[in-house]
C-alpha cells in the first residue's frame, strides 16, 4: 500500500513539474484580442426589481405567471415564476422577452402586424421552425432608456396574454427610472 501510494505521489509530481514547464514556455500571443464589451441591459437589480413587481401585480390578478428580462444580446438576466406557475408560462415568457428584442417591438404590436402582414407572419413562423421560439402574443415588451433599447420583459403563464403585458408593464414602470 505504502508503495503504490508513493508512487502515486511520484507520478503526480513529475505531471506537475511538467505542466508548470509548459506553461512556462508556451507562446504568448503577441496581440490577444480583447473580450468583447459586455451587452447593454439592465443592471441585476433593476432587472430583478422589475421581475418581482411583475409576479407581485399578476399575483394581485390571481394569475401565476413567470418573468424573464434579457440584456440587449438576448442575454437572460432574470428568470422568476411565482409560485404555482406553469413550465409554458416560463418557457413562454423568455420567448416574449427575445421575440420583442429581435423585432424591437412590443409582442403584443407585433402579434397585431402578423394578422396583416403575411410576409412577416411567415417569417415568425420560420424562425420558430428553425428553433428561434418567437412568440408574439402579448407579454413582451422592451426596456427603454431614451431611444435606446438595453433589454426586454417577457410575461407568461396568465389567463389572457393582455394580463401578461399589464404585468411586464408594471415591473418596467417600477425601475424605469433607475435605468441608465
Amino acid at each position: 500500500m505504502r508503495r503504490s501510494l508513493l508512487a502515486f505521489l511520484l507520478g503526480l509530481s513529475a505531471s506537475a513539474a511538467v505542466v508548470a514547464q509548459t506553461a512556462q514556455t508556451a507562446p504568448v500571443a503577441a496581440n490577444p484580442t480583447p473580450p468583447p464589451a459586455p451587452a447593454r441591459g439592465p443592471a441585476l437589480e433593476p432587472a430583478l426589481a422589475a421581475a418581482q413587481q411583475a409576479i407581485t401585480t399578476c399575483l394581485a390578478k390571481e394569475q401565476k405567471i413567470a418573468v424573464s428580462v434579457v440584456d440587449s444580446a438576448g442575454v437572460l438576466k432574470v428568470l422568476l415564476a411565482s409560485d404555482g406557475a406553469h413550465a409554458r408560462g416560463v418557457a413562454s415568457s423568455t420567448s416574449k422577452a427575445v421575440t420583442a428584442l429581435t423585432f424591437k417591438a412590443p409582442t403584443s404590436q407585433l402579434g397585431e402586424r402578423a394578422k396583416s402582414d403575411k410576409e412577416f407572419a411567415d417569417k415568425i413562423a420560420a424562425g420558430s421552425a428553425n428553433g428561434a421560439n418567437y412568440n408574439v402574443r402579448a407579454g413582451g415588451i422592451l426596456v427603454k432608456v431614451g431611444d435606446e433599447v438595453i433589454g426586454a420583459i417577457g410575461v407568461g403563464g396568465a389567463r389572457g396574454s393582455e394580463i401578461d403585458e399589464q404585468c411586464a408593464v408594471a415591473g418596467l414602470a417600477a425601475v424605469q427610472a433607475r435605468l441608465k
